[in-house]
């Protein structure tokens, strides 16, 4: 999708403009997600698509630089008025919106005047790595948990600022992972899964979770800018019946400090030639070699991936040990203290088998995310890297001198030392290239500043509902 429409592309518009129609559809939202974890979003009467999907739709590029408090900093290549984009929405994407009636939407990508990819187009990036990996043979299938919290919504004003330091008012009392949560919020947890389904989404689970107000749902994995658009879709989708039903829905990674917050856990799976690289007989772990090069690969860049997966300050308030939240470096076979945890599956699915990172949040950009881990994979597999023997304590329990007997390091503790890693990170780099790398390494430095001289409970209330 980008470049000027050609007559089949013509074709499909048409098409595609009946079917809004029929819907009864007036408004077309299209996205994109910024280096802060904010979707941003324009939106065009559903009588433009056609336009749309010739011209694109303009847009600054200084929205890569924007932090999640909305202020706006620079990179070395971005950032300033000057410039324009054009925002071009993927038809196969377009999603007529169960919960916003009269609305559909699009994930777009940005492309520059003369038609060339934007640089720091994180959704190209996404699909560029995950092209990538089909050149090496190897077909990544992703999927993403998302967790959030709901609130009922404050009465009398609109959500701003001012609320933001008042007591929550969850509507569940239940108990973690309760059964009475679902009895108390059975309608409206109905109309999350009904919408997500109407709108293509397969569902696999949705319970409560562990923190007061939390939930998770996980839906059914696919390709990578797939499973990315589908991180975006889900949110949205949560967050506008949250907003029909009175609540208030937070993604947050910490909502309230000291509590347990917001994980979006990213799964993946490696096959080749329509076979699983989880399930290879007499092979450690059931991986096949390149499965073990690419997971290695992961294990080596965690403390860089941390940037791209925790990149928020208040993502640091998260990761605690003993939260199963992954926050030492090490791996397990089903272990949830461990930061990349392996799931072997079922013994009769010749199918099976998956990984998860358990450290990545809800503020993160899952295009960046996907692509990121993608490239950090296929690095090990160039450089044939290898898994140390797998975890099965929670280091957190452990003592310090047992740890490094172990060789398990802690993961950085906060945003900087993260964003550290990140910028001497050579294989992010070269995957995405300097102007994006730039622009991510920009705002992480950004969000430090703003947020370095405030406590636990001051970050957690002023980012509570930027995500």
């Amino acid at each position: 999708m980008g470049s000027p429409a050609d007559a089949e592309q013509r074709g499909h518009t048409r098409e595609l403009a009946g079917l809004l129609d029929a819907e009864a559809v007036r408004n077309i939202a299209l996205s994109w997600v910024d280096n802060a974890g904010i979707a941003r979003a324009k939106a065009i009467p559903a009588a433009r698509l056609a336009h749309a999907a010739r011209r694109g739709v303009g847009m600054s590029p200084v929205f890569d630089v924007f932090t999640s408090e909305d202020a706006i900093t620079a990179s070395d290549h971005l950032g300033g008025p000057s410039g324009d984009l054009r925002l071009f929405p993927d038809l196969d994407r377009i999603t007529v919106l169960a919960a916003q009636p009269g609305w559909a939407w699009a994930p777009a990508d940005r492309y520059d005047q003369e038609g060339a990819p934007h640089p720091a187009c994180q959704r190209q990036f996404a699909r560029a790595m995950a092209e990538r990996a089909t050149a090496a043979g190897i077909d990544v299938r992703m999927g993403f948990e998302t967790e959030w919290v709901v609130t009922r919504a404050p009465k009398g004003h609109d959500p701003g600022e001012d609320d933001a330091y008042q007591p929550l008012d969850y509507p569940c009392t239940g108990p973690a992972y309760g059964m009475s949560r679902i009895v108390e919020l059975s309608d409206y947890l109905r109309d999350v899964t009904e919408a997500l389904t109407l709108q293509g989404i397969d569902v696999h689970q949705i319970h409560p979770e562990y923190a007061p107000g939390q939930f998770e749902v996980s839906c059914a994995p696919g390709d990578p800018v797939r499973a990315a658009d589908d991180a975006v879709l889900v949110r949205e989708t949560v967050r506008a019946v949250s907003v029909r039903h009175g609540l208030r829905a937070s993604f947050a990674p910490s909502v309230v400090a000291g509590q347990v917050g917001n994980g979006c856990h990213l799964h993946f799976s490696l096959n080749r030639d329509g076979k699983s690289l989880h399930r290879t007989p007499n092979a450690p772990w059931g991986l096949a070699p390149d499965a073990v090069a690419f997971l290695g690969g992961v294990f080596a860049a965690l403390p860089a991936l941390l940037a791209v997966g925790c990149p928020s300050p208040a993502s640091y308030l998260r990761l605690q040990p003993s939260h199963w939240a992954g926050v030492y470096q090490c791996w397990g076979i089903e272990n949830r203290e461990a930061a990349l945890r392996l799931i072997p599956g079922a013994p009769d699915d010749p199918d099976g088998g998956s990984a998860e990172l358990k450290t990545f949040d809800g503020a993160a950009n899952p295009y960046l995310a996907v692509g990121a881990v993608i490239a950090a994979g296929l690095h090990g597999i160039e450089t044939g890297a290898q898994l140390p023997a797998p975890e099965t304590d929670d280091p957190g329990t452990l003592g310090v001198r047992e740890r490094a007997r172990r060789g398990i390091l802690r993961l950085p503790a906060t945003l900087t030392e993260a964003a550290d890693r990140f910028e001497k990170s050579a294989p992010l780099h070269e995957a995405m290239g300097k102007v994006l790398h730039g622009a991510v390494l920009a705002v992480r430095r950004a969000e430090e500043a703003r947020f370095a001289d405030v406590d636990a409970e001051e970050l957690a209330a002023a980012t509570r509902w930027r995500w």
